[in-house]
Protein backbone atom coordinates (compact mmCIF):
# COMPACT_ATOMS: atom_id res chain seq x y z
CA UNK A 1 0.00 0.00 0.00
CA UNK A 2 2.43 2.64 -1.13
CA UNK A 3 1.73 5.88 -2.49
CA UNK A 4 -0.76 6.29 -5.44
CA UNK A 5 0.41 6.71 -9.32
CA UNK A 6 -0.75 8.91 -11.70
CA UNK A 7 -3.05 6.23 -13.00
CA UNK A 8 -4.65 5.72 -9.76
CA UNK A 9 -5.96 9.71 -9.90
CA UNK A 10 -6.55 9.42 -13.55
CA UNK A 11 -9.63 6.23 -12.60
CA UNK A 12 -11.00 8.38 -9.84
CA UNK A 13 -11.46 11.40 -12.10
CA UNK A 14 -13.19 9.61 -14.73
CA UNK A 15 -15.30 7.94 -11.98
CA UNK A 16 -16.04 11.06 -9.93
CA UNK A 17 -16.80 12.65 -13.63
CA UNK A 18 -18.85 10.02 -14.39
CA UNK A 19 -20.99 10.12 -10.74
CA UNK A 20 -21.47 13.76 -10.94
CA UNK A 21 -20.87 15.27 -14.21
CA UNK A 22 -18.77 17.92 -15.65
CA UNK A 23 -21.52 20.69 -15.24
CA UNK A 24 -22.08 19.93 -11.31
CA UNK A 25 -18.34 19.94 -11.01
CA UNK A 26 -17.91 22.86 -12.83
CA UNK A 27 -20.74 24.89 -10.59
CA UNK A 28 -19.25 23.59 -7.25
CA UNK A 29 -15.60 24.84 -8.73
CA UNK A 30 -17.03 28.32 -9.43
CA UNK A 31 -18.96 28.21 -6.10
CA UNK A 32 -15.52 27.64 -4.43
CA UNK A 33 -13.83 30.33 -6.31
CA UNK A 34 -15.94 32.78 -5.61
CA UNK A 35 -16.14 31.89 -2.08
CA UNK A 36 -12.45 32.13 -2.09
CA UNK A 37 -12.42 35.48 -3.46
CA UNK A 38 -14.88 36.49 -0.98
CA UNK A 39 -13.06 35.56 2.13
CA UNK A 40 -10.22 37.40 0.40
CA UNK A 41 -11.71 40.79 -0.09
CA UNK A 42 -13.41 40.66 3.08
CA UNK A 43 -9.58 39.86 4.75
CA UNK A 44 -8.70 43.06 2.56
CA UNK A 45 -11.15 45.13 3.74
CA UNK A 46 -11.02 44.10 7.50
CA UNK A 47 -7.17 44.74 7.49
CA UNK A 48 -8.09 48.10 5.89
CA UNK A 49 -10.97 49.31 8.34
CA UNK A 50 -8.28 48.13 11.42
CA UNK A 51 -4.99 50.46 9.99
CA UNK A 52 -7.95 53.25 9.91
CA UNK A 53 -8.97 52.50 13.47
CA UNK A 54 -5.43 53.26 14.58
CA UNK A 55 -4.58 56.43 16.17
CA UNK A 56 -1.88 58.51 14.57
CA UNK A 57 1.30 58.96 16.47
CA UNK A 58 2.54 62.48 15.67
CA UNK A 59 6.87 62.67 15.94
CA UNK A 60 6.57 60.08 18.82
CA UNK A 61 6.07 62.65 21.50
CA UNK A 62 4.07 62.25 24.41
CA UNK A 63 1.41 64.84 25.75
CA UNK A 64 1.36 65.36 29.84
CA UNK A 65 -2.04 66.47 31.24
CA UNK A 66 -4.01 66.12 33.82
CA UNK A 67 -8.08 65.97 34.07
CA UNK A 68 -9.94 68.20 36.01
CA UNK A 69 -13.68 67.13 36.95
CA UNK A 70 -16.45 69.27 35.24
CA UNK A 71 -18.87 70.88 37.57
CA UNK A 72 -22.13 71.76 36.74
CA UNK A 73 -23.71 75.48 38.48
CA UNK A 74 -27.30 75.07 37.76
Amino acid sequence: MGSFSIWHWLIVLVIVMLVFGTKKLRNVGQDLGGAVKGFKDGMKEANSDADAGKPEQLDGKTINAEAKEKVNNS
